[in-house]
């Protein structure tokens, strides 16, 4: 299936633009590459106008001309199907291709992403396109994988053209049959706003205080997920048929409104990420708040990419100073950054880690988004960083295929993600809760999976965690429902958050007591809720003695059954009523909490729930540290990443190998600011 996500080798590459450079300067960097730990190149993924200058008229010889000369260095490429940037002919010739604003207006020729997938002949030149590249190069030797057009979704996850309009409809009338169903499930009751035509249904359009019919939101985003997945699995199902065995198709990048799980699923053979985490450090957005997590919040997007593939790809990782000529501009990456950033990408599952880029660009757009190698080409200290990753990789090959270890899982789906994309109440207490819930797993060194509820997940699956959260389950199915139960009723602990089992799955409040479908796991009936008022001050919690801070929002909770209240608000005048209710369910556990989680009350959820540093026994690390563990075969490689400018000590409480020198560690060990330890337990 592949050959650099194959559970053998951990791999180096870089994305290389040869459309961007003189021929001239082909071999010498290549060679360069070579010698400098690089085996993969990335290629061809903005360059549709190299194989069909114009309409129709296909011209092989410019990347025939390059790849002879990979296969003559031993270089091996992934090559990108170039449908993220049509060219300027096809634009020009067929102005409907292209997508628009809210408002109607079109996005025009001159940066990329501009296109619609639902225009029909965007559709089949992107087919085309598609296969004349794979029916030509796929059989070339050097070629070992193909990537699907590039960051799809990104910069623009909406899609507001007359075609989005025409597609829009025919996938309403695949789910809902008639207008009636479509007026039920829309709710067009609310200020008149029922259909007695399909002609009458548009994509969501400008409205008076940007306010749009919310279930009409969320079936559009399900829409636009749903046309992005096709539009992948067209082009992959193209090259399938020219595939080489053991070539693998994928794509790079985790973007909005998108259902990332059903299009690996449906398309890829593994997903591969585009990790940035100088982003952290860009002048318009940088906090020196020392509790800000900065470039270390990139696990967290790491964490994500891993919940889609359980061992990915890097296809892009930060190895200069980002930029565009018109936002993000931030310093170049410090001494050290480079192996962390690598390092960091390789404990959560990386197993191809693929540089962007190796020649800083000296047209465009990206003029200040900095490769391996600055505009003059010289020696400098990133390269040798890359070497010295390369030399770090040949001690840890053996930990190639290794599975992330996690006992604490963060449950999420899709509709319940798009759903506090556009309900305020939602938002709010979601993304308070993801991030204190991640901070508090990093701080207190607890490895944490998130855990998507599929069509596909099984109870089996969800048994490999001791300890789940689903902080805010708004939107609640029957089948998530029975899902959850079967989880606790083998003895998994289950804790959920507030405003959880009110909306049905078109997003419509349900006329029931609350949590609606899930009072029954919870043991838990909510009389009442609000908002956590603004002249409140802090609101506390006291959980058995021990006190913790309310955020956000209040469920007023009341045990059902034999379920016990073990946590109760103490201060606004809900002092007294339940903030927290634990029901025992099978052999499990599930916890009803009547409020959003910040890092101070998931660190003591943690704690209190037995979840907190499960490694204590092996390392002691200070918080600036995290660790992470893989496994594989029955051997565990533990990671120690120290994000400060600053040295740092920690413990080794038994004997390890260190991979990147072979010696046997034990005891304190100094790490250097920005200093990276990998260590075969």
């Amino acid at each position: 299936m592949s050959k650099i996500i194959n559970g053998d080798n951990l791999t180096l590459g870089t994305c290389y633009y040869p459309e961007h450079w003189p021929k001239t300067m082909w071999r010498e960097d290549l060679e360069r590459m070579k010698k400098t730990g690089i085996e993969v190149i990335r290629i061809a993924e903005f360059a549709w106008s190299k194989i069909e200058p114009e309409e129709g008229v296909f011209t092989y010889e410019f990347f025939d001309e390059f790849l002879d000369l990979a296969d003559e260095v031993g270089m091996k490429v992934i090559f990108c199907t170039p449908t993220a940037t049509p060219p300027a002919w096809l634009t020009e010739k067929y102005p409907e291709v292209l997508n628009a604003r809210m408002d109607g207006v079109l996005l025009r020729h001159g940066a990329r992403r501009h296109y619609n997938y639902n225009s029909p002949v965007y559709q089949e030149l992107s087919a085309r396109i598609t296969g004349k590249s794979a029916s030509h190069y796929a059989k070339r030797d050097c070629i070992i994988g193909w990537q699907l057009d590039n960051e799809i979704n990104c910069e623009v996850d909406v899609f507001y053209s007359e075609s989005d309009t025409v597609a829009f409809r025919r996938f309403l009338k695949e789910k809902y049959g008639t207008i009636d169903a479509l007026n039920e499930a829309w709710g067009t009751a609310f200020w008149n706003q029922t259909y007695t035509d399909w002609k009458e249904v548009y994509v969501p359009r400008t409205t008076i205080s940007d306010s749009t019919n919310p279930h009409e939101v969320l079936d559009y985003t399900r829409f636009v997920s749903v046309s992005a997945r096709r539009f992948a699995k067209m082009q992959s199902d193209i090259i399938r048929r020219y595939l080489k065995p053991g070539d693998f198709i994928t794509t790079n990048g985790l973007f909005g409104n998108l259902d990332n799980h059903a299009m690996r699923r449906e398309s890829l053979d593994f997903i591969t990420y585009d990790s940035y985490p100088n982003f952290a450090y860009c002048l318009d957005m940088y906090s020196d708040n020392p509790k800000n997590l900065r470039d270390r919040k990139w696990s967290r997007n790491l964490t994500e990419t891993r919940s889609v593939s359980p061992v990915f790809g890097i296809m892009e990782q930060q190895s200069g100073a980002n930029g565009w000529n018109t936002r993000m501009e931030a310093p170049t990456p410090r001494p050290g950054q480079i192996t962390l950033w690598t390092m960091q990408s390789i404990a959560h599952g990386a197993d191809y880690i693929s540089y962007f880029r190796w020649r800083t660009c000296t047209m465009g757009t990206e003029i200040y988004w900095h490769g391996i190698l600055d505009y003059s080409s010289r020696e400098n200290r990133r390269i040798r960083e890359v070497h010295d990753v390369y030399e770090k990789l040949q001690g840890m090959q053996e930990l190639a295929g290794a599975r992330y270890e996690a006992k604490v899982g963060v449950l999420k789906d899709y509709d319940n993600i798009w759903d506090a994309q556009l309900d305020v109440w939602h938002q709010r207490v979601d993304e308070a809760s993801q991030k204190a819930l991640f901070e508090a797993a990093q701080r207190t060194h607890t490895p944490l999976d998130f855990v998507y509820l599929t069509e596909t997940t099984t109870a089996e699956e969800l048994a490999g965690y001791s300890l789940l959260f689903y902080p805010h389950m708004t939107i609640v199915t029957e089948r998530q429902a029975e899902l959850l139960k079967q989880y606790v009723t083998a003895g998994g602990t289950l804790v959920i958050g507030c405003r959880s089992g009110y909306k049905n799955s078109t997003g419509q409040c349900v006329m029931d007591t609350l949590p609606g479908l899930l009072s029954e796991l919870t043991g838990t009936d909510i009389p009442e809720y609000s908002f956590i008022a603004p002249d409140a001050g802090m609101v506390t919690v006291d959980w058995d003695g021990t006190t913790i801070e309310a955020s956000v929002f209040a469920d007023l909770l009341e045990p059902l059954g034999d379920a016990k209240l073990e946590g109760t608000y103490t201060s606004d005048y809900y002092s007294g009523s339940g903030a927290l209710v634990c029901n025992s369910y099978g052999k499990g556990k599930a916890y009803y909490y009547g409020s959003a989680w910040n890092e101070m009350s998931a660190e003591i959820f943690l704690q209190k729930l037995g979840a907190a540093n499960p490694y204590r026994d092996i390392v002691t690390v200070p918080e600036e540290c995290e660790i992470a563990v893989r496994s594989k075969n029955g051997v565990r490689y533990l990671f120690v990443l120290n994000y400060e400018k600053h040295p740092v000590e920690i413990t080794l409480h038994r004997k390890g190998t260190d991979l990147y020198t072979g010696n046997e560690i034990e005891g304190s060990q100094t790490l250097d600011g920005y200093g990276t330890m990998v260590i075969r337990l």
